[in-house]
């Protein structure tokens, strides 16, 4: 081949294409670097708040002023289209849908009302329309104590940094129905100074303290779970930390399975209510969804609750976190596809087959337990003894609260699908092992027949059986919505009006 020059020398035209060439790379390159060092300028700019915000600002409005992109997409949550076939973001009555819910609660508020949750965008409204939380009038009024708020408001770490943690746990919830008003949001997980993810409810802390850990050693992955688990985990209410407080607490001094918690419950003599029906002395799992993701596949390779949850998502050349925290079903392209190279339709299908094989099991647990109490009632109506039934009652316990470990760990069945069949399996021995002592005891009392089963084919006919006053408490609810709320509302606005923009002037 000959050398350039002479090339060059005989065709000269050939020197002015190497140097447009030339001349169009380096602008190429040149348009590379600018863009670089833009999307590095605007990243810092995007990470930057536009305004001071407070410690303990609780209004998501302000936040969104610095952070529109976070801001825009974490109200997506107020979609409640997206249903799947277990669940999803819509509102279902899941004792209309499964009316034997009615007699596994009955005497305890989840068999007025058990709603599947919507978006975090409806905490607040959600929990005042709950029948379960009662029509007080007064501050000192109704069923449930002011802990019931921890989890639904970033005002919650406000009024704790204001009056003090015992002293928010303190008196009815209808005592602060003024103060918690914003619906889940920024202050909760976030520092408002760094925007790093922090955690704002004493209660997973003290456990930590309890287990041995500090939490402030947790990697940013797993704050990304752990800024979950201040909410989606069991939890009880405490009296014995100080007087007129139930204080939060996490059972997990002794573990964090379901073996371990009833044992701590038992040592303890806990019980969250008697059963109406058994006289059991009953446990309420809550939604222990973390401590049943850490059993499963995905935490073991480090997938965090928001990779799911919240992925990442893209927009004019920005990387953000994708704050509508929603099912991974209704965004499988960012969410399991980021990892998994399966199409969406046989990914939802292997979700979908799973919870069936745990639900079908799951059912017939349920249908134990329900008979069980049913037999139990028969039992103290035949006249049976404290001593007789005590380990019958313990059965029940311990097979109820199996169920609903299984059931409250939302998204279990998918999350950890070997640890949540083995929970139910062990739920079935006990549950049956607890009815053939309920057969001989009511051999000794003297019957000797099938004990008769109820209609509870309806949620009405399941709470009729129960002796739930339903339509008073509807009734109830509607004057307390009307007289009380726009109370709280009008109260709220006024303290929040008087806070201007202090804490959030411009810099």
């Amino acid at each position: 081949m000959k050398p350039i020059n002479q090339i060059i020398q005989k065709r000269p035209w050939v020197a002015w294409i190497l140097f447009l060439v030339t001349m169009l790379v380096v602008f190429l390159l040149g348009l590379l670097a600018s863009s670089i060092t833009e999307r590095r300028a605007e990243a810092v700019f995007v990470n930057t708040p536009t305004a001071e915000i407070s410690d303990f600002e609780p209004r998501n409005e302000v936040w969104g002023e610095s952070y529109p992109r976070e801001f825009e997409t974490y109200y997506q949550t107020a979609d409640s289209t997206f249903l799947s076939k277990y669940n999803g973001g819509g509102m279902i009555d899941m004792l209309e849908v499964d009316p034997r819910l009615v007699v596994m609660w009955a005497g305890y508020g989840f068999a007025k009302d058990y709603n599947q949750g919507r978006g975090h965008f409806y905490a607040i409204d959600d929990l005042r329309n709950s029948l379960r939380t009662g029509a007080p009038m007064k501050d000192t009024d109704g069923p449930m104590p002011s802990t019931c708020w921890t989890c639904k408001s970033p005002d919650v770490p406000r009024v704790m940094n204001e009056k003090g943690v015992a002293e928010f746990y303190k008196g009815k919830w209808a005592r602060l129905g003024s103060e918690v008003v914003n619906p889940i949001g920024c202050a909760d997980c976030h520092d408002p100074k760094t925007m790093n993810l922090r955690i704002t409810r004493p209660a997973l802390v003290e456990a930590f303290e309890r287990m041995g850990k500090d939490i402030n050693k947790s990697t940013h992955q797993e704050m990304r779970s752990l800024v979950c688990a201040q909410c989606h985990v069991e939890y009880y209410f405490n009296k014995n930390v100080e007087k007129g407080a139930a204080y939060l607490t996490f059972p997990w001094d002794k573990g964090m399975s379901v073996e371990a918690m009833e044992e701590y419950y038992d040592e303890m003599g806990f019980k969250d209510w008697t059963h109406k029906l058994s006289k059991a002395p009953m446990l309420k799992a809550q939604h222990p969804g973390y401590e049943v993701y850490l059993t499963g596949v995905h935490a073991k390779r480090g997938v965090s609750c928001a990779d799911c949850h919240m992925p990442y998502k893209s927009e004019g050349g920005q990387k953000f976190t994708d704050h509508k925290i929603q099912s991974p079903l209704n965004n499988v392209a960012n969410s399991c596809q980021v990892c998994h190279r399966e199409e969406t339709k046989q990914l939802v299908a292997d979700v979908y087959e799973r919870q069936d094989m745990i639900i079908e099991n799951r059912d017939k647990l349920e249908e134990l337990v329900v008979r069980s109490h049913v037999e139990a009632k028969k039992a103290w109506d035949l006249g049976a003894k404290e001593d007789q039934m005590k380990d019958i009652l313990m059965g029940i316990r311990h097979a109820q609260w199996r169920w609903d470990y299984a059931a409250a760990s939302h998204g279990g069945s998918f999350h950890s699908p070997v640890e949540t069949s083995r929970v139910i399996s062990t739920g079935i021995t006990i549950a049956q092992e607890t009815r053939i002592k309920l057969a001989r005891l009511l051999s000794d009392l003297g019957y000797n027949k099938e004990v008769p089963y109820p209609d509870i084919s309806t949620k009405a006919k399941a709470q009729k059986y129960i002796g739930l006053p339903v339509e008073k408490l509807k009734a109830d609810k509607e004057v307390f919505k009307k007289k009380i709320v726009p109370m709280w509302d009008k109260k709220a606005e006024a303290r929040e009006g008087s806070w201007g923009k202090k804490g959030n002037k411009k810099i």
